[in-house]
């Protein structure tokens, strides 16, 4: 018999609301909140988010490419994490998100030269971006196009630098075989590529809706 212990699904899961309530959303993010959930889109939650600044004032980031700006939560984390003379360039297809994701970096006290906000299909903009040439690189877009953003934002990084995906867990539908849809094989290829990369170290971390992060070596 084992002499560890065991935690409970109880206390597994207050360890869970615990690390979610740790760096708790201010009044600007709790706004942004209300304008994505107009939209619809569910951003990615506090934790992740905190993560995300971690990962961008950890690499001192002065340029960082945001594939997904919807309602601009995602945006201000990384901004609050880079170098105060930084530059976010945040892509969507959506014209309404670079509207609601404005306001919510100009709440925070962001000029509109610390932002560049590109719209259009990322597959489409993302080859125009100069390689090698930024410190971060986060998706948070179509989960279908994983597997291409993947290809192409390796490229975009210096070494040292880093790429993140949101939602790589897929609400536990990556974990389940019997899931073959197009979107979860997506999530698993992405996956897969990563951590077979000899180019990366790659790191699954267990926040939000789950964050593969991977640092160019």
């Amino acid at each position: 018999m084992s002499s560890g212990t065991h935690a409970t699904p109880s206390a597994d899961l207050g360890d869970a609301e615990f690390v979610e309530g740790y760096l708790p959303d201010d009044e600007v993010l709790v706004a942004a909140r209300g304008r994505a959930a107009e939209f619809g889109c569910t951003p990615l939650s506090a934790a992740a988010g905190a993560a995300l600044r971690f990962l961008a004032a950890t690499v001192r980031a002065r340029a960082v490419v945001e594939i997904g700006t919807g309602a601009g939560i995602s945006g201000l984390h990384l901004l609050r994490g880079m170098a105060a003379d930084g530059v976010l360039t945040s892509i969507d297809i959506e014209p309404e998100y670079h509207r609601a994701a404005r306001k919510t970096f100009l709440e925070a006290g962001y000029p509109p030269g610390r932002t560049r906000l590109i719209m259009g299909r990322a597959l489409d903009v993302l080859p125009r971006l100069t390689h090698g040439g930024y410190d971060l690189v986060f998706v948070d877009a179509a989960r279908i196009e994983y597997p291409s953003c993947y290809e192409k934002g390796v490229a975009l990084l210096r070494p040292g630098g880093v790429l993140a995906f949101h939602n790589v867990l897929g609400g536990s539908r990556v974990a389940d075989p019997s899931r073959r849809d197009p979107e979860t094989l997506a999530l698993r290829e992405v996956a897969r590529a990563i951590r077979e990369d000899e180019r990366l170290v790659p790191a699954m971390l267990p926040v939000g809706a789950g964050l593969l992060v991977a640092a160019v070596a």
